[in-house]
């Protein structure tokens, strides 16, 4: 029945797809949730006809799942790309690397020469550059081009003989700063040109034309000089190329799937993102799975309340705003003409600026009050992405790989997804002893204990499922005080209070639903580890297994001017390791049960990301007796175990050591000195 409903609701919104909608039966029934399982790929939406952009995927070689293109060496990998732009994208809402670019006429990557560019007399004899994006890198080994079958030049030459006297050819792997030469032809005398490298990711391919050198300096100066006069009479210059080729093997390092804009009808919340993938490697011509090949899967996405994630404006009469369709936007109005150049009467010119009026353009904004920005990527599946609540989803999926060979199938995805607890939720947070800051926004000193007033304030209709829960993710063990409801604020006595390492759950007294719909007010004390912390709450509702509703940021109540869940930190001092304690002085690693295991605490400050961690074991002498990797580690409190053992496992001489804890800061490897006793 519940398929069906949601069926009939996507058709209303002129979603002409099958959607295939399970419950999640092995942990959940239906009375107690209304959760499902949307799904991509497999039994699911079809990929193919979904996508909105699509670089180098394969659709079609495994019926329900995408997987990288795999390029083979006797195509040319122009072929393998559609949707061509111009170097200077004039559509809108162009994204770099999510369209291939040509600075030329598309002809020349069209795969049939008979559609040549048309031999040129204009601009300088010496100066014509063509530069190819592929929009990701592509395992590369040969770049070339050739003359035209057929046709001929104006002087009755065929243009097939009508070589390139010289050239130079170019391939870069990320950026258009980073060109590497493969080759500098000062004579050329073929017609068809290719020139082999080793094979390597290219992404950005550039040919120059030059003059050839083998013209004396005086013919150079003659040229040059009398370049004009040629033109004028149409003599166009020698060489003409029909096609440029780029040959390679393997797959590209990322190859990516954007997916349209999906209309879920009311507004949902959404729970993990999960997936089935199959890890391969090409052998000998054929998929083998391998699950060690360097691959992975990246997934981001965003949410929104309309079709549209983008806002267009144009100019009225008085200058001001006004919103416009994107229709209108883009084959109606014109952009702005800026300044013109005109004659002031006295033999000189004047420049006058265009004042904005109807019928121009007034520029795009991203529309942040109903739409999410991309999520932070997640390789992992099964994760949650923080999404907030919404009734329009669009995902962006990344096929990553690091081997020429290697490459992960996509079998399906799918996202868990629920009816909303209420209409709205929003929250702000501020220090208690500062709940109105004068920057409108808290600010605390990173790493120590500092008391917050957590305010949320929902808006639940009749319709509504409503929640008796509130989740805060504090990044660090919380201390909760106390908790007020009601208008005006009352303490009372929550249900149930759960305080784990880095968020604080309360167990409202009562459960909020379009009856009692009342401001709540958590007061707690928390550490901030990270000089800016959002402490994004969630509503749950404990009675059922519905996901929980992420808490907007939002003006709550009068009480706090802050509006936002966001919180500043700052530091007086240097110290990215701080707090930095032992279990025991000395460890006993003899299996009784007591300080067999030394637990090494500390907190991490103010890092910009997930930094790499190791703990190095020292003899007195200044020699490393073993290594422990802790992993990639973020700002927060952390925990490393050692057991007492050397590099190759064994228990090392009981005695003193030191304990080298290092962080791979931004620029230099930061370092920590503990002593240590072993004993048995």
């Amino acid at each position: 029945m519940r398929n069906a409903i949601l069926v009939r609701r996507a058709r209303r919104h002129m979603i002409y797809v099958r959607i295939s909608l399970w419950l999640v039966a092995s942990w959940i029934s239906t009375a107690e949730a209304d959760i499902v399982l949307w799904q991509l790929g497999g039994g699911g939406l079809e990929w193919a006809e979904h996508d909105s952009v699509a670089i180098l995927i394969d659709e079609t070689t495994t019926p329900g799942a995408i997987q990288p293109v795999y390029i083979q060496p006797d195509r040319s990998v122009f072929s393998y790309l559609t949707n061509w732009g111009s170097w200077t994208p004039r559509e809108l809402g162009y994204v770099d690397g999510e369209r291939p670019r040509v600075s030329g006429n598309l002809r020349l990557v069209d795969g049939d020469s008979t559609s040549y560019l048309a031999p040129s007399s204009g601009g300088s004899p010496d100066g014509r550059t063509f530069t190819f994006d592929l929009a990701v890198p592509v395992p590369i080994f040969s770049f070339g081009f050739y003359t035209p079958s057929q046709g001929y030049r104006s002087d009755g030459k065929s243009l097939r003989e009508d070589v390139v006297p010289a050239y130079e050819l170019y391939v870069a792997t990320h950026n258009t700063s980073e060109w590497q030469q493969i080759a500098d032809v000062q004579e050329n005398f073929r017609p068809v040109v290719q020139h082999q490298f080793p094979r390597q990711y290219v992404r950005f391919a550039r040919y120059i034309r030059r003059l050839s050198r083998s013209l004396e300096a005086a013919q150079i100066e003659a040229l040059q000089i009398s370049s004009q006069a040629i033109f004028a009479k149409g003599q166009a210059h020698r060489g003409t190329i029909g096609d440029f080729e780029l040959f390679g093997e393997g797959v590209p390092l990322r190859a990516v799937y954007k997916t349209r804009i999906f209309d879920l009808g009311p507004k949902v919340n959404f729970g993990r993102f999960s997936w089935s993938a199959t890890s391969l490697r090409m052998v000998d011509g054929e998929p083998v799975e391998a699950p060690d090949a360097p691959v992975s899967i990246q997934v981001e996405a965003r949410t929104g309340i309309d079709p549209k994630p983008d806002i267009y404006y144009e100019f009225t009469d008085m200058g001001t705003r006004v919103p416009v369709s994107q229709q209108r936007y883009q084959d109606v109005l014109k952009n702005p003409s800026g300044a013109v150049n005109t004659d002031d009467g006295q033999g000189g010119t004047l420049t006058l600026t265009t004042r904005p009026k109807p019928g121009i353009r007034a520029g795009i904004e991203y529309d942040q009050d109903n739409w999410t920005f991309w999520s932070v990527p997640t390789f992992e599946s099964g994760q949650t992405l923080g999404l907030r609540s919404g009734s329009h989803l669009q995902l962006k999926i990344l096929l990553n790989s690091e081997e020429f060979d290697a490459f992960v199938r996509l079998d399906s995805l799918w996202i868990e997804i629920s009816p909303t607890l209420a209409t709205s939720v929003i929250g702000e947070v501020a220090r208690s002893d500062d709940p109105q800051p004068l920057r409108g926004v808290a600010e605390v000193e990173i790493g120590e204990m500092a008391e917050f007033v957590y305010d949320v304030k929902a808006e639940v209709a009749a319709s509504d499922a409503g929640f008796d829960a509130l989740r805060i993710r504090t990044g660090g063990p919380p201390a909760f005080k106390h908790l007020e409801m009601g208008t005006p604020l009352q303490q009372v006595v929550a249900s149930e209070v759960v305080e784990s390492e880095d968020e604080l759950t309360i167990r409202l007294p009562e459960r909020l639903n379009a009856g009692r719909n009342e401001l709540i007010r958590v007061v707690f004390a928390a550490e901030v580890f990270d000089f800016a912390w959002t402490f994004d709450g969630q509503v749950l509702d404990s009675q059922s297994q519905s996901l929980p509703q992420p808490v907007q940021s939002g003006d709550a109540s009068d009480d706090l001017a802050t509006s936002t869940l966001r919180v500043l930190a700052s530091t007086s001092q240097a110290e990215k390791i701080r707090d930095l304690r032992l279990s025991t002085a000395v460890v006993t690693p003899n299996d009784d049960g007591v300080n067999d295991l030394l637990e090494i605490e500390y907190a991490l400050l103010g890092l910009p990301r997930t930094v790499a961690t190791r703990l190095n074991i020292h003899a007195l002498d200044g020699r490393k007796v073993a290594t422990l990797a802790a992993g990639s580690q973020k700002s927060g409190l952390q925990r490393i175990r050692w057991d007492g053992r050397d590099a190759s496992g064994a228990l090392l001489p009981t005695g003193l050591y030191l304990l080298g804890l290092e962080v791979e800061g931004e620029a230099t490897v930061i370092k920590r000195l503990i002593p240590v006793g072993l004993a048995y």
